[in-house]
């Protein structure tokens, strides 16, 4: 498989399209903003999502996110849209003028699993009283 030589966005000729260069970061994930957790109670929604199969979450300029890893049903082989002409309107909406094409997904805070979660509670509202994410008690 012989693959692209991906050019920086500002080497592009008028006109040429920076999609067919890039991975698609953009169809593979959707990210929806949450409450900022305040207490215990908070954080266990945020366990939660994470005992669901590629969901993160993450902070960005003191927002948090629930990230979901999930491939768009429309994104072709080529990576870009089998239904570019009928895409929805948040597609539409979406230029590359400031997509993620050389984005290195560098957050503020990023979360994988419930313990990495729990740790960061404990950091900032301090050992939790009475029953532990761990432990069920």
């Amino acid at each position: 498989m012989i693959s692209k030589k991906r050019p920086h966005r500002e080497d592009l000729r008028p006109g040429e399209m920076l999609c067919k260069y890039c991975p698609a970061k953009c169809c593979r994930y959707f990210a929806l903003p949450i409450d900022t957790p305040e207490d215990w109670n908070d954080f266990e929604y945020i366990r939660w999502y994470l005992l669901h199969e590629r969901a993160s979450v993450f902070v960005e300029d003191d927002c948090w996110y629930l990230l979901v890893h999930t491939k768009c049903k429309h994104l072709g082989d080529d990576n870009l849209c089998t239904q570019y002409e009928t895409r929805p309107q948040i597609c539409r909406d979406y230029t590359t003028k400031n997509c993620e094409y050389e984005d290195d997904w560098v957050y503020d805070h990023y979360w994988e699993t419930p313990e990495q979660v729990e740790e960061y509670a404990e950091a900032v509202l301090g050992p939790r009283k009475g029953r532990g994410f761990r432990s069920g008690q």
